[in-house]
């Protein structure tokens, strides 16, 4: 059995994204169902709406940063009740049987996880379409708790942004005395500064632009560091335990690397794909740094965020539009026009 969903979706990796009729499952015993009141816009939903990774299947309806209530639970389901402010961030399923899954780590799982969108639900072979959309019907193990004391618009790019910074900050203990370094001040930065200040952190921006070192500050930085100051690049040598790189494009990560410590590591969140140019080992091998990747983080590891932000009153910096402007925001997104993460408000749907 299905119901009939209104949404938003691609075509095509040429054409805008328009209305969009489709099909969510009718609740099994473990799903909640979920009306949709805002959800976040990511670049991720870009990359797939314009077949960006070249494994797009049309049509798409992307959105993987969703925050609405609960209408329906499924008879098995006692963690989650009509009424609930719930979360559903990048996946909706895993095996559950692997062993990253029973360590919760669901977005390592080694069958494959299901994303939220354009992938296919393990048990009935349909295909997922995202939080573009009136309302999501998800297994209640992936769906998440949100602290009613925030500003629910500002939540959803919690669920990816935030995790996808959170994961590291906490894989690499960062806690008071440490030094962080966050490469890029976007989506991902803005919240990994937030994050690793909230977490007690001495936290420095690497930026290539100067203007931004006002926002920085606002958003918990300690220190800017202009990457193009040779003499500043320099002073900062040997200065940091993590240094968390978000920039989603090729781009030289070597002059970040001396100024690791001793045992410190650089993580790429952001970039998917080669480092251009190759990256030296000599610093590598002189002070036993590391490179590293993380992607997202599982619903155990996301739940803690989302009560950590509870606790300390952290939301995303958004600008909230109307679904039908979503085409003008992806353009905007490749601009870099918007500080930090368009929200869409579902209602306008």
């Amino acid at each position: 059995m299905t119901q009939t969903v209104q949404g938003y979706a691609a075509h095509s990796h040429d054409t805008p994204l328009v209305p969009f009729s489709f099909e969510r499952r009718d609740p099994r015993p473990d799903d909640v169902v979920i009306d949709i009141l805002y959800t976040g816009v990511c670049h991720s939903d870009l990359h797939a709406a314009r077949n960006d990774w070249g494994f797009t299947t049309y049509p798409v309806v992307p959105g993987h940063e969703i925050v609405g209530r609960v209408t329906a639970v499924g008879s098995g389901v006692d963690k989650f009740k009509v009424g609930d402010l719930v979360g559903v961030g990048c996946l909706v399923d895993s095996c559950r049987e692997c062993e990253p899954c029973r360590n919760h780590l669901e977005q390592y799982c080694d069958n494959g996880f299901v994303a939220t969108y354009d992938s296919t639900d393990k048990h009935d072979g349909l295909r997922t379409y995202g939080g573009y959309s009136k309302s999501i019907t998800v297994s209640d193990a992936f769906v998440l708790k949100v602290p009613e004391n925030l500003d629910t618009k500002a939540v959803p790019p919690i669920l990816c942004a935030g995790i996808t910074t959170w994961s590291p900050l906490r894989r690499w203990k960062v806690g008071k005395g440490s030094k962080v370094a966050v490469v890029g001040l976007g989506g991902l930065g803005h919240m990994a500064i937030k994050l690793a200040h909230a977490l007690g952190a001495e936290v420095s921006l690497f930026s290539r632009s100067p203007g931004k070192a006002d926002d920085a500050y606002r958003l918990g930085a300690d220190k800017v560091i202009l990457s193009t100051d040779n003499a500043q690049m320099q002073a900062a040598a040997n200065q940091f335990d993590l240094i968390i790189d978000t920039v989603p494009y090729e781009h030289d990560v070597n002059p970040y690397m001396p100024t690791l410590k001793l045992d410190g590591t650089l993580v790429f969140v952001g970039l998917v794909g080669d480092i251009t140019p190759a990256l030296s080992t000599i610093p590598m091998i002189f002070k036993r740094r590391n490179v590293a990747g993380s992607l997202i983080g599982g619903l155990k590891e996301t739940q803690e965020l989302l009560d950590f932000c509870g606790e300390h009153n952290i939301v995303s910096d958004i600008e909230v539009i109307d679904m039908k402007d979503i085409n003008e925001a992806y353009e905007r997104m490749l601009k870099s026009d918007v500080k930090y993460r368009f929200v869409i408000d579902m209602a306008t749907l």
